[in-house]
């Protein structure tokens, strides 16, 4: 047991102020089989009225465990072996099961990350935030839950309540589902928000919406808010404090700006360090050294085996949290000596493909490429014309380059990687690979081309076989494309996993022994043992916490460098694009607006879309932090468009009619750099809000 660290801070209110959540010395154990380990080593905060606190740290700190037992929940085979957690002054651990059921909702609430799982999938809208009411005794008559259940719809800023709430969940979209779980979450005007990781996997400019909305409902309501997550950048925009946790400890708390500003813990310091940027490409020199392994934890500082200031004491004694400056608390024996995080350098020397500007020697060539999910029956086995979903998309690829297709869900990105992938089957165009016309299905294509082209999907979960190991996973290829067998195969799959930063050891582990940054790099060594020349990595990154994200970005940048592999990238972390890629291409509706160096698209003159992508991401630095986004339909990123110019009906800047019914021109600001769009160029250039002006 560690010595008692310092008194908590006093709430910002002032002396008197009290808190609306404690938790002090919560200690949780899992059960594993070999014996009881801990997850939540003696943690404590508090959560004050009206206040926003972020919890965040990699996965597998955890985070949602501590964030769980605000509401009482406990999973099955674990314990709580010491500690409390009082709402309002009673102790949640000790209450018996009605009582949690009242406090559950009713004063504090969850909105969980997938509201997919979390909505029922064959129950109207209005009747699930309507049982949100009902399970409370809340809302009074049919009539009044009525009209209570499309004032919470209309508070999440869905449109058209009454219609909303007579449809399915499968008919909104990701972000609209989110908005509706936070409407249960507020529907019996709970004192207590917790959300866990609401916005992991939108895409950023509803990630944005969100994060507003969130905003405005805590001004409005004076609910408080704890949010969990793994985006620091989210945590920047939203959070009043922060605690930072680590291997179930909490290593450091503060107020939010202030931490961010000059971290005193170097995990702290190493995940800020870990989050690309729109605004500064340079890379910090305090990038986090390996993974957090619970097996191997020292009896002092947990952080301690990653850790560049890690000393005898740091291995031997566990650190107490001290306050370093009010309100400012660090569990750390160096954190005197940590400097300030301002030291940086230059962003890596990219190496520059070979330049096929005229298509000539491009390694993947795409023209006028069309894609349709093809032709379907209606009512009464009517036909119904095909919707495009990618229009006239042409963009070469040159050998050892990234191509990086970005834009909101529904715009087309994966689609395309699919089709050049050969899992769908294009309606027009042409998909060129080392200069000859290719199959359009996989299934026709020859072994030496599917060898060629490798594609790495979203979730390796999904991907990876869960009956069979690593080693025959990563394996297979080996064997089906070069023949290989005994002694060489297993010589040959150690080396992959090598390449992709993976000890040897991993051969015999299956996928659910893993991390899922560590399944996603099984998933790159199968793609690798193809040997191939581009590999089609498909929103590899999104599901990742920022640390495992920044070790991956890392492998993709050496493999390139090593092997010579192109990519074609695709994601809407318009901050991971830059960092990785040498062109990009912004998608909308299945159209290309904006193609060129990553230098060009990330700096005015921009397309309109182009320039609210950039403005919605979340920036850690307080200089570069965006304003409330304006009201934008995202909705209309999926689907064809209803105007000749795909974004006329949500342009900002729209010029008039011409948008709506003529194809906008490519206008080409240099050799490599070309937007789509009525606006000339030094009008867009004008119109440029960057370096953003942001509050």
């Amino acid at each position: 047991m560690r010595r008692r660290a310092c008194a908590l801070p006093r709430a910002a209110g002032g002396a008197n102020a009290v808190s609306l959540v404690e938790v002090e010395d919560l200690t949780v154990d899992f059960w594993t089989g070999d014996g009881w380990a801990n997850v939540v080593n003696e943690v404590t905060f508090q959560v004050r009225p009206g206040e926003s606190y972020g919890l965040v740290g990699e996965s597998g700190s955890g985070k949602t465990t501590t964030a769980g037992a605000l509401l009482g929940f406990r999973r099955p085979g674990s314990r709580v072996r010491a500690g409390s957690v009082r709402f309002q002054g009673r102790d949640l651990l000790t209450l018996r099961p009605a009582e949690l059921r009242r406090v559950r909702g009713r004063e504090a609430a969850l909105v969980p990350q997938n509201p997919t799982t979390a909505l029922t999938p064959n129950m109207r809208i209005g009747d699930q935030v309507e049982e949100a009411l009902q399970v409370h005794g809340l809302g009074g008559s049919r009539s009044q839950r009525a009209r209570r259940v499309l004032e919470l719809i209309r508070q999440v800023r869905l449109p058209d309540a009454s219609a909303t709430a007579r449809k399915y969940p499968h008919q909104l979209s990701g972000g609209q589902q989110q908005r509706v779980t936070i409407a249960m979450a507020l529907a019996c005007e709970p004192k207590v928000l917790v959300l866990d990781e609401p916005t992991t996997g939108l895409d950023v400019t509803t990630q944005a919406q969100i994060i507003d909305l969130l905003a405005r409902l805590r001004a409005e309501t004076g609910v408080a808010i704890l949010y969990v997550t793994h985006n620091l950048g989210v945590v920047a925009e939203i959070c009043d404090r922060v605690g930072v946790m680590y291997a179930g400890e909490l290593v450091e708390e503060g107020p939010t700006e202030r931490l961010f500003e000059r971290p005193r813990h170097p995990y702290t310091r190493g995940l800020i360090a870990s989050v690309p940027s729109v605004v500064r490409p340079e890379r910090t020199r305090a990038v986090l050294h390996g993974l957090l392994e619970r097996g191997e934890l020292p009896p002092g500082c947990r952080f301690a085996p990653r850790c560049v200031f890690a000393d005898e004491q740091s291995f031997a004694e566990q650190p107490v949290l001290e306050e370093v400056e009010p309100g400012h608390r660090v569990a750390c024996w160096h954190w005197r000596e940590i400097p300030p995080l301002a030291e940086t350098a230059p962003g890596e020397e990219r190496i520059e493909p070979a330049d096929t500007r005229d298509g000539n020697g491009a390694l993947l060539g795409i023209r006028e490429l069309d894609v349709t999910y093809g032709r379907s029956r209606g009512l009464l086995l009517a036909r119904r014309e095909p919707e495009l979903v990618v229009r006239d998309v042409t963009f070469d690829i040159r050998p050892g380059e990234t191509f990086s297709l970005v834009g909101e869900s529904g715009s087309g990105k994966s689609t395309i990687a699919r089709t050049v992938g050969g899992l769908l089957r294009p309606l027009d165009g042409e998909i060129t690979f080392e200069g000859r016309n290719i199959a359009r299905t996989v299934e026709s294509r020859d072994r030496e081309l599917r060898r060629r082209i490798q594609l790495v999907f979203q979730n390796p979960d999904a991907s990876l076989n869960p009956r069979q190991r690593v080693g025959r996973i990563v394996g297979r290829p080996v064997e089906l494309f070069f023949g290989l067998g005994g002694k060489e195969l297993a010589a040959r799959i150690r080396r992959l996993l090598e390449d992709v930063r993976l000890d040897p050891s991993f051969m015999r582990r299956f996928p659910h022994e893993l991390s899922g940054g560590e399944r996603q790099r099984v998933a790159i060594a199968r793609a690798l043992a193809a040997e191939p020349r581009l590999m089609l990595c498909d929103e590899v990154l999104s599901a990742l916490d920022v640390s495992v994200q920044a070790t991956v970005l890392e492998l993709l940048r050496s493999l390139q460098e090593e092997h010579g592999i192109a990519y074609l990238f695709i994601s809407h972390d318009l901050a991971v694009v830059r960092s990785l890629s040498h062109r990009v291409g912004v998608l909308y509706r299945g159209e290309l607006c904006e193609v060129g160096t990553v230098d060009e698209v990330y700096a005015p003159p921009f397309h309109p879309y182009t320039q609210e992508l950039l403005l919605a991401v979340p920036e850690i630095d307080p200089a570069a932090r965006r304003a409330p986004t304006p009201k934008v339909d995202t909705e209309t990123a999926a689907g064809p468009a209803a105007t000749a110019c795909p974004f006329a009906d949500r342009c900002p800047v729209k010029v008039g009619p011409v948008c709506d019914v003529e194809p906008p021109p490519w206008r080409a600001t240099s050799a490599t750099h070309a937007i789509r769009c009525h606006i000339p160029l030094d009008e867009l250039r004008s119109k440029a809000v960057w370096p953003p002006a942001r509050e």
